[in-house]
């Protein structure tokens, strides 16, 4: 338990960063806050362990030992002993579609961190009485049956019929496919020997053999949007509400700034108004621009990326980098196979690249496939021979089929590496269509030797899962929601925790302020319930994080529910 206490007595020997402390106790006030009798992991370049954190207003102003931090304070100066616990940098994403999942958070029934079939199933009853008869039952994404460790098999239609029969059930896994019970296929206008919809993707409708629809839809995100499309959403007056919960989810998980691909307007007008009000308890970096889906958009996308104007905002809310695409049919599809990028395609794409590197911006690009991978890198490398690209930060994000050779052709171009494992939860999905390969999917031992920058991420909430200690558990173990070993290549704990804090805030411009708990930074920390450094790896996804602190401000705390 984290206790406020009046006074500090406890004394320690740890390396402490507080060279300084006799002129900082002379030219400053005493700090807000103290944060003491901890193990801070500050993350910062030596990876020092302290044991105490003064805070003033919304920064750090000094990290060490308790004897050494204790003086700093004064009779006003608030105080928490942490019992021992392990204080963390907040985490970063630096790839969620955090803003378009507030439009429907609130009435998802969300799977994260959920890891038994019959657990899952417990939740859908509870929800479908709780609605009451004739609601939906959904969710978008965000889990994968081979999480459940107790039985791994689909959902059927009769299974859900049989659980929830007076409701509508629509159930996305990842992207990949979705499960309806029968009130859902007679929602969406499925029907036995009858033509399939005309908005459905053809062959996505799943049938038996007498022409009976199974109740499963498959066929990739083309497949799954249909669907989604036609879900509930949280109608405008609730969705101030809606997006104050998932937050408080996000804070709960012990996130405290995100790369946000593609920025909903309506939801970033909340998210302002909370930060004019002192009251946003997560920092925002949006990923956004003209990408163009045809020729004949190509030149409407040049006129506006030569008007975009980044670096516009702040600490807590800012539009950042170009992304999540440039030009669209080059995207590669989230579990094809291969890609066939074509010359025509890549030239357009490459027109876009060059007036993106001539208007001065950074780029982050949805790339995922070998041929895709190749193919970018081939334009990059023709647009850097005439408008040089190192100090633009462009990254290719997702990158699960990269390669050693096409990470040092970015190290050679000053390119970053946003890695989003999907394998987290679709580790089995991938298995399928990979074989044997997918167990270099991502390769983060070889990204992380090879020395590029590069982050974690986790591509939430449709595609992947949103607990960032379960993508920390998956790099360090291997193993993704469940159990399942799917990747070869896992990394020490410290690195992964690197990635996902002081390496992230590349990504997302602060790394002057983000990302490690030092002097002069934004105090955004995480403290956790054991140990991450020391618990078996295995237990790493089961930390729990006991506060969230934003800018200095507690926005979640375990015994406040």
């Amino acid at each position: 338990m984290i206790r406020l206490v009046p006074t500090v007595t406890v004394v320690g020997l740890v390396t402490a960063l507080v060279a300084t402390l006799p002129n900082l106790r002379a030219q400053q006030p005493a700090p807000d806050l103290i944060l003491w009798n901890g193990k801070i992991v500050t993350v910062d370049e030596k990876f020092t362990i302290a044991q105490s954190v003064a805070i003033s207003r919304d920064r750090i102003v000094a990290v060490g030992a308790n004897s050494d931090i204790a003086k700093l304070g004064g009779p006003n100066t608030r105080r928490i002993d942490l019992a021992g616990r392990t204080v963390i940098p907040g985490l970063i994403d630096n790839h969620m579609h955090l803003l378009r999942a507030g439009t429907t958070w609130q009435l998802e029934l969300r799977w994260e961190g959920v890891s038994s079939r019959k657990q899952a199933i417990d939740m859908l009853r509870a929800r479908a009485a709780a609605v009451g008869p004739g609601a939906w039952v959904f969710n978008i994404g965000g889990w994968a049956t081979a999480q459940f460790a107790d039985d791994k098999k689909p959902f059927t239609r009769d299974e859900l019929d049989a659980v929830a029969p007076n409701n509508p059930v629509a159930l996305q896994e990842s992207y990949y496919q979705v499960f309806l019970n029968s009130p859902a296929l007679e929602a969406f206008g499925i029907r036995p020997n009858a033509p399939d919809p005309s908005d459905f993707v053809k062959g996505s409708i799943l049938r038996d053999a007498s022409g009976k629809p199974t109740g499963v839809i498959r066929g990739d995100i083309a497949a799954t949007r249909p669907i989604a499309a036609k879900l509930p959403k949280i109608a405008p007056q609730q969705l101030e509400a809606g997006s104050q919960a998932l937050v408080k989810d996000m804070n709960r998980a012990g996130l405290t700034s995100f790369g946000v691909a593609g920025c909903n307007a309506d939801v970033l007008e909340i998210f302002e108004r909370w930060k004019a009000q002192g009251r946003l308890n997560v920092r925002v970096f949006c990923i956004g621009g003209a990408s163009a889906a045809t020729p004949e958009q190509v030149d409407r996308s040049l006129t506006q990326i030569a008007q975009m104007k980044l670096f516009q905002g702040d600490e807590y809310i800012d539009h950042v980098v170009f992304g999540e695409s440039v030009y669209t049919p080059l995207h590669d599809r989230m579990f094809a196979v291969k890609s066939d990028p074509r010359p025509e395609q890549l030239e357009l794409w490459r027109r876009m690249a060059m007036e993106i590197a001539r208007a001065g911006l950074p780029l982050h690009v949805h790339a995922e496939l070998r041929d895709t991978i190749d193919a970018f890198l081939d334009q990059i490398e023709a647009v850097n021979k005439e408008i040089p690209i190192r100090n633009l930060r462009w990254a290719l994000a997702h990158v699960n089929q990269i390669n050693a050779s096409q990470i040092e052709r970015m190290k050679k171009l000053g390119m970053y590496a946003a890695v989003h494992p999907w394998a987290v939860i679709n580790g089995a999905i991938m298995h399928e269509g990979f074989g044997e390969g997918a167990y270099d999917m991502p390769p983060l031992g070889t990204i992380q030797s090879s020395g590029i920058v590069w982050g974690l991420g986790s591509d939430g909430t449709a595609a992947n899962q949103t607990l960032p200690l379960t993508t920390l558990y998956f790099a360090v173990t291997g193993k993704m929601a469940g159990g399942t070993k799917v990747m070869r290549q896992p990394i020490s704990r410290e690195d992964a925790l690197i990635a996902h804090t002081r390496k992230n805030a590349y990504f997302v411009f602060q790394e002057n302020n983000l990302g490690s708990i030092q002097p002069g930074k934004l105090a955004d920390l995480v403290a956790l319930d054991r140990d991450y450094l020391t618990i078996p790896a295995d237990q790493i996804k089961d930390i729990r994080p006991l506060m969230t602190m934003v800018g200095g401000r507690i926005v979640y705390e375990a015994d406040a529910r």
